[in-house]
């Protein structure tokens, strides 16, 4: 679940502010909660540049909670229209630390978006996929490993809510290459973008 606010602050300043609670173990307990947000600047409709920052809550299942700290900086980028549709780009550099171990961990994340309606001249539902990949530039003594760490693909439907909001709904796969422990997850997606 990934609740998302954004829009303009004044003129070209924008900012964006998310609550994103994710839920395992079928739906029994929450695993992670995210708090992020950013202010930018567009450049242009089709360029955007953001400074944000991120608290990230991981419960454990006895003692205290692991807090990790995000720093990050975002380019967000329209490239185009082929097919009747729209490709994007999402870059984000991150700069993390964690209450369970030394050093700063820097990762570089890539969004690759494309979005088409479903019927031609209407954007009531548009078909939806995107795929992100995650690479981890250094290791720190919590855990990163250098090297990539994760991907991350989906595919489902952007559908239009009241005025520029919208909710995207659908499957998201999750592949997580720790080194040796390798695993996938299967996770149902809901994300709610309310914009103004």
């Amino acid at each position: 679940m990934n609740l998302t606010a954004m829009g303009a602050v004044s003129g070209d300043l924008i900012y964006f502010a998310e609550v994103q609670p994710r839920i395992g173990n079928g739906a029994s307990r929450i695993d992670q909660t995210i708090l992020r947000g950013a202010v930018g600047w567009k450049f242009s409709p089709s360029l955007s540049v953001y400074q944000g920052y991120a608290h990230v809550v991981l419960p454990t299942q006895a003692g205290r909670d692991v807090n990790e700290e995000r720093s990050f900086q975002q380019v967000n980028w329209t490239i185009g229209k082929p097919w009747q549709g729209e490709l994007s780009s999402r870059t984000r550099l991150e700069q993390r630390w964690r209450s369970d171990g030394g050093g700063m961990g820097w990762r570089l994340r890539e969004m690759m978006r494309y979005e088409k309606p479903l019927k031609p001249g209407s954007e009531a539902i548009n078909a939806l996929a995107y795929a992100e990949g995650f690479a981890a530039l250094n290791s720190t003594g919590w855990g990163q490993k250098a090297g990539f760490e994760q991907l991350r693909s989906f595919v489902g439907a952007e559908i239009k809510l009241m005025g520029k909001s919208t909710a995207e709904i659908g499957y998201l796969n999750q592949y997580i290459d720790q080194g040796s422990a390798k695993r996938m997850n299967h996770v149902a997606s809901i994300t709610l973008f309310f914009r103004h």
